[in-house]
């Protein structure tokens, strides 16, 4: 098997229970190979990413899920120091928010962001989005060597 194809580690940085079961069931909906590891705030993401605490063994992932809206430090504080950050900026962050807002698209992507996605509200849409995003970044994209 080709580097390319080897699976990979994704963060989803995510708070509502719901939407990480649909992610997860989208992971199993289409034998999604790549390592889902998830964390509820902004806090954690960072304690994740820099291996801090429980977080010590964590692996390195090649893609980041963020949602904007989390407790305690917001998708967008997040996004800033992981982009700030020399050791985490090469790190693909897609935003996966269900925000439309013209402002959140904005500052995510002057934050740096690789994509901005809206989540769809729709079980099938949102299982088919989350396949299109493994796709695209694990299939399609060159990520950088961990």
């Amino acid at each position: 098997m080709s580097e390319a194809l080897a699976p990979i580690d994704i963060l989803l940085v995510e708070d509502d229970p719901g939407d990480v079961l649909m992610t997860q069931e989208a992971f199993e909906h289409h034998k999604i190979r790549n390592a889902l590891h998830v964390v509820s705030d902004g806090v954690e993401a960072l304690q994740f990413l820099r291996r801090e605490g429980r977080f010590a063994d964590a692996p390195r992932p090649g893609l980041i899920l963020l949602d904007l809206n989390l407790p305690r430090k917001d998708g967008r504080e997040v996004l800033g120091e992981i982009k700030q950050d020399p050791a985490l900026r090469s790190i693909p962050v897609v935003v996966l928010t269900t925000s439309e807002a013209e402002e959140d698209i904005l500052r995510s992507y002057d934050l740096h962001c690789n994509a901005y996605v809206t989540k769809p509200v729709d079980f099938e849409k949102f299982v088919e989005v989350v396949r299109q995003i493994d796709d695209f970044w694990v299939t399609v994209v060159q990520l950088p060597h961990r």
